[in-house]
């Protein structure tokens, strides 16, 4: 059969969904829909809004069909996400993992999740492990829980509503979550001990073709009969698919979007720290990646509103004046965990140039702590967003010595989930970024740091 030429991505970020469309043969985004990812706050906890996000997908996928024609369709999601099915329905909405409700079972969880050594995987707060929120949820609502009949990733919830086929998947289940073993290749012994592995789905490839699209969908949206559905794959996994095999290893892929996520191919997993948000990702392919992360994003619209593109003078201002951002803004999560953030100065007083200058100056050097846990690649591909912030890609350059390369293809994600049905990605790489050339940064940097030791 041949390889599908117009793939439709759904591409489910914590912050907004897509739906996007990628022509497989020049790997060009030909069309995209976007949709806020809300959180709805009713229920028994707060949860995805998964039927909107549903009649989201449907509609784009009919539009889509009319615009240009869709021949597959691939899924990528965020991480630390499932759902609970009691045969067709929901047994439990989607619990949203920023929720705190999982905290509650802390101390009981914490006594029998399985050692760092054997899942790579940090203690995360709230519901960033999934097993953490599965312990809460068989804890405080056991009736409903005692009535599921599969627990599916996230991908594999939105693929098997789309193809009637359930699946597991390693991307999803080696996203911190306590489930898998990534250097065994199979399930945690915290699956065996729960006694959840029978609720697991057979772990397929996230580039299997579960089945078509189901017949009442196609007629519904207009789609071919016939319309294959891949497994799907976890968002970050999904932006480094395209380079993997594309670079002499180690090299560094920064997946950027709500999360900045440092993921360190051919590196090594010794330099680790549980404590500090790093972990392994596993692969496509079943092998763990080196990963450590902060809230990069959310961090940047939180501290820079109604961002700017600074200017020299902005640079030179902020750095002569030391004006520093210190983290972390994000409680819980990045490689300061534990440090409340804070600014050095007065930053009402800044200028909105200004401003977006010390935000991304911020972001780059907790970008290299980060590189000190997951390993420095001989070069960094910055993906997402923070590709097209100039002054954050000069300046992680200038911290880190290697090239750093700036993707212009803005769809990074979605193209790398386009590629689960095959395909080339192309070139895999970016436009090369000139160092930070900045008398006073390099002191600034140290100050940064040493404020922190």
């Amino acid at each position: 059969m041949p390889l599908p030429r117009f793939v439709a991505v759904i591409d489910i970020g914590k912050t907004n969904a897509k739906v996007v469309l990628i022509d497989a043969h020049t790997s060009q985004q030909l069309a995209a829909r976007s949709t806020p990812n809300s959180v709805r706050q009713d229920g028994p906890y707060p949860h995805a809004d998964v039927e909107r996000l549903w009649a989201f997908m449907l509609e784009s996928l009919a539009a889509l069909q009319i615009e240009h024609g869709v021949d597959g369709i691939s899924i990528t999601t965020h991480g630390a996400t499932a759902a609970l099915l009691a045969g067709e329905q929901l047994a439990l909405p989607v619990l949203d993992y920023e929720y705190g409700g999982p905290e509650a079972s802390a101390a009981a969880y914490g006594a029998l999740r399985p050692d760092f050594a054997e899942t790579l995987s940090p203690r995360l707060p709230n519901g960033l492990n999934i097993g953490a929120q599965l312990f809460w949820q068989s804890q405080q609502f056991a009736a409903e829980f005692a009535g599921i009949t599969a627990i599916l990733t996230y991908p594999q919830y939105w693929a098997w509503r789309l193809s009637g086929v359930m699946a597991s998947e390693v991307t999803s289940l080696g996203c911190h979550s306590d489930l898998w073993a990534p250097q065994r290749g199979d399930f945690s012994s915290l699956v065996t001990s729960q006694g959840w592995r029978g609720l697991f789905p057979a772990v397929r490839p996230a580039a299997s073709v579960l089945g078509p699209v189901r017949p009442e969908l196609a007629a519904q949206t207009g789609l071919r009969a016939g319309t294959p559905v891949t497994c799907g794959i976890h968002d970050s996994n999904a932006s480094l698919l395209p380079h993997l095999g594309a670079h002499a290893e180690p090299f560094t892929i920064l997946s950027t979007g709500t999360w900045a996520i440092a993921m360190t191919v051919g590196g090594d997993t010794s330099q680790l720290d549980p404590a500090r948000d790093s972990l392994a990702n596993v692969d496509a392919h079943g092998r763990p990646v080196p990963t450590a992360r902060f809230m990069g994003g959310r961090e940047f619209d939180m501290l820079a509103p109604g961002a700017v593109t600074p200017n020299e003078a902005d640079v030179a201002a902020v750095i002569a004046g030391d004006v520093q951002a210190l983290p972390s803004f994000m409680p819980g999560v990045g490689p300061f965990p534990g440090h409340v953030g804070c600014w050095t100065g007065d930053a009402a007083a800044l200028s909105p140039g200004q401003r977006t200058a010390a935000v991304s100056l911020y972001l780059a050097l907790v970008t290299q702590a980060c590189l000190g846990l997951c390993g420095l690649g001989k070069q960094i591909i910055i993906e997402g967003p923070l590709a097209r912030n100039g002054l954050y890609a000069a300046a992680l350059a200038r911290l880190t010595g290697v090239p750093v390369l700036a993707s212009g293809d803005a769809t990074g994600t979605s193209l790398g989930a386009s590629m689960l049905f095959g395909g080339s990605a192309g070139t895999a790489g970016g436009m090369p970024v000139a160092p930070l050339d900045h008398a006073g940064f390099d002191a600034y940097a140290e100050r940064w740091r040493s404020r922190l030791a």
